[in-house]
Order: structure tokens, then sequence, then C-alpha cells
């Protein structure tokens, strides 16, 4: 496998960061950390409009995520992901989660998922991209003109994200690369929780910056 030159940039960087020496082979790049071998995920994403979002946690906004995660996986295809974006406040939520199921419901049947509409007052956005890790990806954000940014990040990372293998190496990380990602760092955090096969998930950005995004705690040996 040969690498290409941003890729060995990147590489170069975690190595760097980690105090781990890298090689590479049949299967790709590998770091040598504390004698365990670590296999590394490259996904250099498409710069996108350098706009920070403002995402929301409240209680109201996770329930109201949970119920569309829980409703829409059975109906999300193999290899796919649907992303999709609320503004805040969501004054009717159960309303509008489930006039946004129907029509993301609606929209996979059809095959034509890319919804744009306003539901009880809340500006939505669904679109249905190259995917599969996770199969529902949701925001709620407050609201912002170029809120489309949210939609385009997440597909420019899927699209470059293996989803994982069943018989993939123990240790896996993803490193993500995006020299414009200062101001979507919390995008990239949300994103980064939600995907599964990667013991660690770091960023890189601009001079070769390189943050931790997220690590998955150790599961407890069973008794």
């Amino acid at each position: 496998m040969s690498l290409k030159k941003a890729e060995l940039a990147v590489i170069e960087a975690v190595a760097a960061h980690v105090s781990a020496t890298w090689k590479e082979d049949a299967s790709g790049a590998y770091l040598s950390v504390g004698g365990k071998r670590v296999a590394l995920a490259i996904a250099i994403v498409k710069a996108q409009v350098p706009a920070k979002q403002r995402l929301r946690f409240d209680k109201v906004a996770l329930e109201f995520l949970c119920r569309l995660y829980t409703g829409l996986q059975d109906s999300v295809p193999d290899g796919k992901t649907v992303v999709l974006t609320v503004t805040a406040p969501i004054r009717q939520s159960g309303k509008t989660a489930a006039a946004l199921e129907a029509k993301i419901k609606d929209g996979l049947a059809r095959n034509t998922l890319n919804i744009k509409d306003t539901i009880e007052g809340n500006g939505v956005r669904a679109r249905l991209v190259k995917g599969g890790n996770p199969k529902v990806i949701g925001f709620v954000h407050n609201p912002d003109p170029k809120s489309d940014v949210l939609v385009d990040l997440t597909q420019s990372l899927l699209e470059r994200v293996k989803a994982p293998e069943k018989k993939r190496a123990p240790n896996r990380w993803l490193v993500i690369a995006d020299d414009d990602g200062r101001p979507h760092i919390e995008v990239y955090r949300t994103l980064a929780s939600q995907l599964s096969g990667f013991e660690k998930v770091l960023i890189v950005l601009k001079g070769g910056h390189v943050e931790l995004l997220f690590e998955r705690p150790p599961v407890s040996p069973r008794r």
C-alpha cells in the first residue's frame, strides 16, 4: 500500500505527538506504542465554510435525537447514514420528532432523501450519505444561515471512514486531518463519540497540531 504525501504528513504528526514510531505494511500504516501495534485509519476532510456552529446538548435536545436514532435505525440501508439537523429551541419536541421521522422514512422509501424544511417552527435538514457507521447522526443547533455546513462536514468525513471490519485490528485509531477544522472542533468531537470501531479519534489541524477528540473507555475484564 502506497501512502500519499498528505497522509504521510498526518501520520508523522501523530507519531511525533505520541512519541511513537510508525511503519507501513500491506494493510496500511500503524504505530508501535508501548509495545502495542495500533492501526491507523486516515480521513483527510474537505475544507468547509469556516463558521462555528453552536450545538445544543440539553435534555430536550438529547431526548429528541435519541427518539430519532431509535425510530430510524431499521429503515436506513446498510452502508448509508442519515445525517439530520434541527434548530433550537424545540418547543414541540414530540410532534417535531414524529413529523421529521415520517418525512425521513418517506424519503428513504423513495430513495430521494434530501430534506430542507421547517417543522413546528424548527428548521430541519436530513440527507442520506455514504457511511453506515453509525446509521443515524443528528445535531441540535442554534439557528444559523450556514447550518448546512453540519451536514456537509459530516458527509465529507463519513465518505472517508470505512465501516469497521469484523476482523479488524484490536487497537485502531482514526485520524482526521482538516487544516481549517478549528471552528468545527465541537462538531468533530460529537461525530467522534458516535463512530464505532476506534479506540481513539484524533484530529490534525493546521501546522501539524494534534488534538484528541475521543477515547473509548477500556473494557473491564469479565470475572
